[in-house]
């Protein structure tokens, strides 16, 4: 007992830490991705915050650019000459220079015919300014400002760009060189948290700054990593990425600037995210050993609480199982004398329980309607089964046999089960709302309404069932007595609930499962036997005997008609009944009844040991063979 106790308790003390760990890796995960998530987003800001540095860099040579060329233009249409405008070019450069920005080296341009240079440069003899690249972007440009692609000076190493612009007549076009001077001082300063180096490429490839000034000017792809790097950030689809970079494994950040200019940022994991890691692990170590100690102090009475905790809801769940069963066995008992509305109790249930829930009633509460549904007649156990089976009109004094129901099933409900409002709605199920009901000719509200309730599904039911008089009526004409009766026959609230059910069954599927005939299959040998059990079931519609007397026939008819009951002798001359039996069971799912004259003990084991459904005596009773058919049948229609 020591030993089960102990392996029981490891076993807990293991369970409880598979869990804890589980958590933590899950919280700590969690944590970890969301942490990741924010450095990257960090990073996201950060190349975004660079790249809008260098753009208004870009800008600021714009603006310039604007200036001079508007103020060019007005000297143009003032007939302003050559000289004069080499003039304005000549201050303005020399302006540009000390008062807005010292890299921007020249203002020159291609002014009424003629080369104008603000810094006084000469062009040689050969030198065409409508052939070179400033000029023919901004005729392109057509009157925008043109941004001329960078280049790398040969002979001072400086990588520059020009702005361009057309002017006003068409021909003419002013433009200013700029070194990128500022834009390497902002990548030499592009990093995360002092982690990782930045550089500025163009759309051809061309590196414009670099924090490595011998990577500066060189025209990238050199190399197959550089080749997919420049394929991510000229697609622009992310705003990072990861990559292999030397051997390390490398976030890259990566933004555009203007139309065709990139800023990049490549930052190595390692040192991005080592804080983070060594925070973890600490995290992991501290909480693993708060939850041992707790685990410690706790597990014993923890074990126990679940122990007792489990068995409570198990005896709960089994006694609410077998109050349900016993419930469904008596509302089937009740069913069974009227074998023409079979299940009308469970339907009345089921109906009954979907306007609860409609009106926001309780699981509890829910639950207590379903049990009354499915008992509301059972005070009909006391009418005789030949008078509720009657097939023609029934005489006053018949129907007031009939009308008692209600008073017997209350007296059969109310000390049963604690609950008195289902004994209620077995006793009231039956009065009207306006008073003409019984059996006490209650009034409205006075009428219980669980009462309420269950007569409208009840009312409902009898209406979409056959009846031995007539067929289940239109799902039209049923939802017009409920219109009629509203405030009269029913409870107006509840009968709104069963008539927006009925118009939401647009296929008619709440009412009575289509009657049909049950086929049985006797097999014996003995003629008599066969004929007696034709005799047994000669009154009802319900059932169809076939005959057979050994194997081979059994077989054929099995294959060419379905079957819902099979009456198998035990003594066959072809074979054991028993084999038989297995033989149709491996085959078909069909439930077997066997009829024996042999009523020893050992055979009793050996149907019991098969599962055999039951088995009958003979000579052939008919009271029990028809109750036997009719069970079972009934039993394997609601599985």
């Amino acid at each position: 007992m020591r030993d089960k106790i102990a392996k029981q308790y490891l076993l807990t003390i293991i369970l409880v830490f598979l869990l804890l760990f589980i958590m933590l890796v899950y919280i700590f995960s969690s944590f970890y991705r969301t942490s990741v998530s924010n450095i990257r987003e960090l990073g996201v800001k950060n190349i975004k915050s660079e790249a809008a540095m260098i753009e208004t860099y870009m800008t600021k040579s714009m603006d310039v650019l604007w200036a001079t060329a508007d103020t060019v233009n007005y000297l143009m249409e003032e007939g302003a000459s050559s000289e004069e405008i080499l003039g304005y070019l000549t201050k303005e450069a020399e302006h540009a220079a000390k008062q807005v920005d010292e890299n921007f080296t020249g203002i020159y341009g291609y002014i009424d015919g003629q080369y104008l240079d603000g810094i006084g440069w000469v062009p040689p003899a050969d030198y065409e300014p409508t052939e070179r690249v400033w000029y023919t972007k901004a005729k392109e440009a057509g009157g925008q400002i043109a941004l001329v692609p960078p280049y790398l000076d040969a002979q001072t190493g400086t990588v520059m760009f020009s702005v361009s612009q057309l002017l006003s007549d068409g021909e003419s076009v002013v433009s200013i060189d700029v070194t990128l001077n500022e834009v390497q001082a902002i990548t030499e300063n592009m990093t995360l948290n002092e982690i990782g180096y930045g550089f500025v490429m163009d759309g051809t490839g061309l590196v414009i700054a670099h924090v490595d000034e011998a990577e500066k000017g060189k025209d990238y792809p050199t190399n197959e990593k550089q080749e997919y790097l420049l394929s991510k950030v000229f697609e622009g689809e992310q705003e990072y990425f990861d990559m292999d970079i030397d051997g390390e494994a490398c976030t890259v950040f990566s933004e555009q600037v203007m139309e065709d200019w990139y800023v990049v940022m490549v930052v190595q994991n390692t040192l991005l995210f080592s804080e983070l890691t060594m925070q973890m692990c600490i995290g992991i170590i501290v909480s693993a050993l708060v939850f041992l100690c707790i685990a410690l102090f706790l597990v014993i009475s923890a074990k126990n609480i679940r122990e007792f905790q489990r068995k409570e809801r198990e005896s709960r769940e089994r006694l609410d199982e077998l109050n349900t069963n016993i419930i469904r066995a008596l509302a089937y008992t009740i069913d069974a004398k009227d074998r023409y509305t079979s299940g009308h109790s469970q339907r009345v249930a089921d109906y009954a329980l979907a306007i609860a829930k409609r009106m926001g009633k309780t699981e509890e509460e829910q639950k207590i309607i379903y049990y009354a549904g499915l008992l509301h007649d059972i005070g009909k156990i006391r009418v005789p089964e030949e008078l509720i089976n009657k097939p023609g009109g029934l005489t006053e004094d018949e129907f007031n046999q009939i009308r008692v129901h209600p008073v017997s099933g209350y007296h059969i409900l109310k000390d049963i089960h604690e609950d008195i409002r289902i004994a209620y709605g077995a006793k009231y199920h039956h009065e009207r709302y306006d008073g003409k009901g019984y059996p006490n000719a209650l009034e409205g509200e006075n009428i219980p309404e669980i009462a309420r309730i269950i007569g409208v599904a009840d009312s409902y039911d009898a209406m979409a069932s056959d009846r031995r008089y007539r067929d289940a009526l239109p799902q039209e004409v049923i939802r017009s007595e409920f219109e009629k009766g509203r405030g009269t026959q029913f409870d107006k609230e509840i009968a709104d609930i069963m008539i927006q059910m009925i118009d939401e069954d647009k296929d008619y599927t709440m009412r009575q499962s289509g009657r049909s005939t049950k086929n049985i299959l006797v097999v014996d040998d003995e003629m008599m036997n066969i004929k007696m059990v034709e005799f047994i079931f000669r009154d009802t519609s319900d059932f169809h005997v076939f005959g057979v007397e050994n194997m081979e026939e059994t077989f054929e008819l099995l294959e060419k008609q379905e079957i819902h009951l099979i009456l198998l002798d035990l003594k066959m001359p072809d074979i054991d009944g028993f084999e038989l039996y297995q033989m149709i069971v491996e085959r078909y799912r069909i439930p077997v009844v066997l009829m024996t004259a042999d009523k020893s003990i050992e055979t009793i084991q050996k149907i019991n040991e098969l599962g055999i459904d039951d088995y009958v005596t003979k000579p052939l009773n008919a009271f029990v063979v028809r109750e036997t058919v009719h069970g079972i049948v009934n039993s394997w229609g609601s599985v």
